[in-house]
């Protein structure tokens, strides 16, 4: 009888790139604003484990609690109960309410936060020049060289409103990574970009990623970025937040935008879908309520 040879199966585990720093615990997080007044919990008992090295992807109705939770991680409010930990030394917890803000937690605000007097290469060499950790003509020396991995060649002396939105955008991830962060973490960076330069400006941040193998923790409300770019996605409840479920996007790094017409893209884009959707209805129903 002969011996069928069966194909191997796909890995279920997220394609994550090897990285010793920047992994994030969140222990049973509590926020609740306000507590003697209105009292009005944004986050409820959310726990959530990020390697160092993965793009966690977090997703969930608009006003759920997904923002407050990644100020809370990049030490801008506080928090109620519970702990959240980064490379297992405790960020803010028990009588430590609020992390401080530091340069290992580099946040990408969605509006946008370059200095428009100063030119592209300044925007990129100012945290540095600011610590005065070396040289200057180092730090320039890196700028232009972070620069040029990222495309951005030519555009050094431009200023920020002389340049596309899409490569400001570009230039603010270079600013954030020359601070060497263990995190970074994205605030809908790409929500008021067109279709066609978000398609070109997720190719450039996986292209800077697999470069600098930093963890990204990324909040979207748009479910094809959030697949396209994410090992993991995180959908989370309606207010207050915290995981309903958890999904690997197993599609192998490195990714080109090929992988949209994939079934296994159709597939994962189906299931986020429908969990999204439940929470979405649940989230326009607790409004209809309140108003």
């Amino acid at each position: 009888m002969s011996t069928i040879l069966m194909p191997p199966q796909a890995s279920t585990r997220p394609q994550i790139q090897t990285a010793s720093r920047g992994a994030i615990r969140i222990e049973d997080v509590v926020k609740i604003y306000d507590p003697d007044g209105a009292s009005v919990m944004a986050v409820d008992h959310c726990s959530l484990d990020i390697p160092a090295g993965e793009i966690c992807m977090i997703v969930g109705p608009s006003g759920c609690g997904k923002t407050t939770l990644l100020n809370a991680i990049a030490g801008f409010h506080s928090i109620s109960s519970g702990k959240i930990f980064l490379d297992g030394e405790m960020l803010c917890g028990p009588k430590k309410p609020q992390a401080e803000p530091g340069s290992d937690r580099i946040v990408v605000f969605q509006n946008g936060a370059l200095f428009p007097w100063k030119s592209n290469l300044e925007n990129v060499a100012f945290g540095p020049l600011m610590q005065r950790k070396m040289p200057k003509k180092e730090i320039y020396e890196k700028a232009r060289s972070m620069m040029a991995d990222a495309g951005l060649s030519g555009t050094e002396h431009n200023f920020p409103g002389e340049v596309s939105s899409g490569l400001r955008r570009r230039v603010e991830i270079v600013r954030a990574l020359m601070n060497d962060p263990k995190v970074l973490l994205f605030d809908e960076p790409y929500r008021a970009l067109d279709s066609l330069t978000k398609s070109v400006m997720h190719e450039a941040l996986l292209e800077i990623y697999y470069k600098n193998k930093v963890t990204i923790f990324f909040i979207t409300h748009d479910l094809e970025e959030a697949i396209f770019l994410g090992h993991r996605l995180v959908i989370m409840t309606s207010r207050p937040c915290r995981p309903k479920k958890i999904l690997n996007v197993d599609i192998p790094h490195p990714r080109d935008y090929g992988v949209l017409t994939s079934l296994r893209f159709r597939q994962l884009m189906e299931e986020t879908i429908e969990v999204v959707h439940e929470e979405a209805k649940k989230s326009f129903a607790a409004g209809e309520k309140e108003g």
